[in-house]
């Protein structure tokens, strides 16, 4: 009923009454945390908070941009509650060991900070006044989130939705927030790297949330990666490797996906790109063919397929005009390295195999399908040698068949009245 009101600001006095007794109890807690800050470990006034939080959020997603004038009336005061609250948990952290995020109490302080996180997020993906947003509420939320987050000292404390806010926020805002990305990633980039490069389980959420971040920036904000110092991007370079060799599929594939995006950028960036191509474009390619022949890594051989046809288009129609190596000629330095690369890694080869696949590579690297089925003959090559089995290598076709197959049903059983419920009706018609 608030949403539909078209009146501006009979609107702001429906929200205002609909949130009256939530803003009363958030007035109270505030007013007596001024006073005595220590009244934010208080465990009634920490659950009220959740509660009231809870409650701004799905007022957000009922109201969409209408809600600025609630969010506006509380943004500064919760932004200063979740710093609170964030350092209270890493001191319980720091005194009393990761346990103690098990006690009620820390329980209470996260949902806080998670509410937090939820609500900004939530309105700035509704809002529809991005000038608004940056002018207003970007300057406060960086300034208190990040901070936060890069001084937090123990990794287990570091919220990892702030990572999936800020992705959100770049999603949203799109070139608008690359000013701000350079201190986004300088916040937030290398105390992550160092929570998850170490191995390939810790930090679960962080590690998919910091890829979510690092696409969205790769998408929307491309320039901020050039202009951000060379060793700052080796970091970010040597993260994409890390995330496409992970066996997480879907770390790997975003991964991928943004080693893909990046390349693709590049092409506006004609001086930015020679200058990659020469510090990682056989890098790349070392890093791709480890993993495409590791019998770890399951599906995803389209897209490495994809990334492989086009690095190998580059070379071909002379879009690299640097000196990849020794040689002045890049397409026969980069068939010499590749067969070399190869004949290294699969000693029971014979020349002529190497030789045929590599030529192959250049052959169809104009037509990805083509290109995918040379690249998996030449696996299967590898695997009937060693005994292994192949079948993981025709797993992406039988997903999609599984994926037709069910379609089909779903519409077959739509067909007849009756047989689905309605709500199953409407989620297929969302599908």
């Amino acid at each position: 009923m608030i949403s539909a009101q078209a009146d501006c600001v009979a609107q702001e006095a429906l929200i205002e009454k609909y949130m009256m007794l939530p803003n009363q109890v958030w007035d109270e807690i505030i007013s007596q945390a001024s006073k005595n800050v220590d009244y934010l470990k208080d465990m009634s006034a920490v659950k009220q908070l959740g509660s009231i939080l809870k409650t701004n959020v799905r007022a957000c997603k009922a109201l969409g941009h209408a809600y600025v004038t609630q969010l506006g009336r509380i943004y500064l005061d919760m932004l200063n509650v979740y710093k609170i609250m964030s350092q209270n948990i890493s001191q319980a952290i720091a005194l009393n060991g990761v346990n103690v995020t098990n006690q009620p109490l820390i329980k209470e302080m996260n949902v806080v900070t998670k509410e937090t996180l939820t609500l900004i997020s939530e309105w700035i993906s509704k809002s529809c006044e991005p000038q608004l947003v940056m002018d207003n509420f970007i300057p406060p939320l960086l300034e208190a989130v990040l901070v936060d987050y890069q001084r937090t000292k123990v990794p287990m404390a570091r919220e990892a939705k702030v990572l999936s806010t800020m992705a959100s926020i770049v999603n949203k805002l799109q070139g608008r927030i690359t000013p701000h990305v350079p201190k986004i990633l300088d916040s937030v980039f290398e105390c992550t790297l160092d929570m998850i490069k170490d191995n390939l389980e810790d930090y679960p959420q962080h590690r998919t949330n910091f890829y979510e971040l690092l696409n969205a920036v790769n998408a929307h904000c491309f320039e901020a990666f050039l202009n951000i110092p060379p060793a700052q991007f080796r970091l970010v370079f040597d993260s994409i490797v890390w995330a496409f060799k992970h066996t997480m599929r879907n770390v790997a594939e975003n991964g991928l996906n943004i080693l893909y995006q990046m390349l693709v950028n590049l092409s506006s960036h004609p001086q930015a790109a020679q200058s990659f191509y020469q510090t990682y474009f056989t890098d790349i390619l070392t890093q791709i063919f480890a993993v495409v022949t590791d019998t770890s890594h399951t599906a995803n051989l389209l897209m490495h397929a994809q990334i492989l046809a086009y690095m190998f288009t580059l070379v071909e129609t002379d879009q690299i005009t640097v000196n990849l190596g020794p040689i002045p000629s890049n397409v026969l330095y980069v068939q010499e390295y590749v067969a070399s690369l190869l004949k290294s890694a699969f000693t029971h080869l014979t020349d002529n195999q190497i030789k045929v696949f590599v030529t192959g590579l250049f052959n169809l690297d104009q037509d990805v399908a083509a290109f995918k089925e040379h690249l998996r003959d030449f696996l299967v090559q590898i695997r009937e040698v060693t005994g292994e089995d192949d079948s993981d290598l025709y797993l992406e076709e039988r997903e999609n068949a599984l994926r037709l197959a069910q379609e089909e049903k779903r519409r077959v059983q739509m067909s007849v009245p009756g047989l689905l419920n309605p709500h199953e009706m409407q989620d297929m018609q969302d599908i």
